[in-house]
């Protein structure tokens, strides 16, 4: 199988520990969402694929063989601090971009078009790109790192910044590409996002990677178990009286406890329905962004 392998990366900036024997593969037609607090090594994880960061230690493969320069103009690359020109015009820089992955100018310019009008720019690629907002700025940044077709797209924080329409819309090319068999790695903290999106995760922290797997087993595998419950005029007294379990959230009739001990399922019901008419009651594992918070110790 064609892959992306981070094989025991080490990286120190100063007394500052980047990277600590991070590992992880990302697949072809895999969607990876990465994952972890802010400084925890995922930027630097990510300049590491493209070479702009000299390891200490560790392997970075593609097919089990080191990655080269030919290797890199495949790959597509969305980094957090955009690097598009201010005052260049949106189809020329998506052009510019694509010749320098080796395209000819015609293909360029055709693969420009169609990815400029996929991403609803079909009306503004003759703006300049400083000229845009944000969102639409984002939007070229993508269609850049797209426009060669790659075998690997790295996009740090793809999503920072998006209003929901636009979100939606950036989500949904990814999962087209992934589908086309292209590998697809990115980070957010945006983790319902990456719930919806991302059968595969990767959880960093302090430069280790400490979860990986698919999400639907991570949440499976978590010993702890969440209660979301509906009981009409019942408040929150009767929860908070609830031994090893803790209130998460609270919105009008709606509660949801987070069960951290050996519990009885029958003696919750019942003081459910003591306290008011149970309209929902429901247990579930948790979801992605408690488990990242399990797995960071936050």
């Amino acid at each position: 199988m064609e892959m992306l392998r981070l094989e025991g990366l080490a990286k120190r900036f100063g007394d500052v520990v980047a990277l600590d024997d991070c590992s992880f593969q990302v697949g072809r037609g895999e969607m990876v969402g990465f994952l972890g607090p802010n400084g925890a090594g995922k930027t630097t994880a990510m300049r590491s694929i493209f070479g702009l960061v000299a390891l200490d230690r560790g392997s970075v493969d593609w097919q089990d063989s080191p990655i080269d320069r030919a290797v890199r103009l495949r790959f597509g690359y969305m980094p957090e601090e955009r690097g598009l020109y201010p005052r260049m015009r949106v189809l020329e820089q998506v052009v510019y971009f694509g010749r320098l992955h080796g395209m000819a100018r015609a293909q360029a310019s055709t693969a420009a078009h169609r990815l400029l009008s996929d991403l609803d720019l079909a009306e503004r690629w003759q703006d300049r790109v400083q000229d845009l907002s944000h969102g639409n700025q984002q939007r070229v940044q993508l269609a850049v790192a797209m426009v060669h077709s790659p075998e690997l797209l790295v996009l740090d924080e793809p999503f920072s910044g998006l209003d929901p329409v636009a979100a939606a819309r950036l989500a949904e090319t990814l999962a087209e590409r992934a589908r086309a068999g292209t590998a697809v790695l990115f980070s957010s903290h945006q983790l319902d996002v990456v719930e919806h999106l991302c059968e595969d995760v990767v959880i960093v922290n302090r430069g280790r990677v400490v979860l990986a797997g698919r999400v639907e087993d991570l949440r499976a595998a978590s010993r702890r178990r969440y209660l979301e419950v509906v009981v009409r005029g019942g408040g929150t007294g009767w929860a908070q009286s609830v031994r090893d379990a803790t209130l998460v959230s609270h919105n009008g009739d709606r509660l949801r406890l987070r069960l951290d001990g050996p519990f009885d399922l029958t003696d919750l019901v019942s003081r459910a329905a003591r306290a008011g008419e149970v309209q929902e009651f429901s247990l579930t594992p948790p979801d992605l962004s408690e488990v990242f918070m399990e797995a960071v110790g936050r």
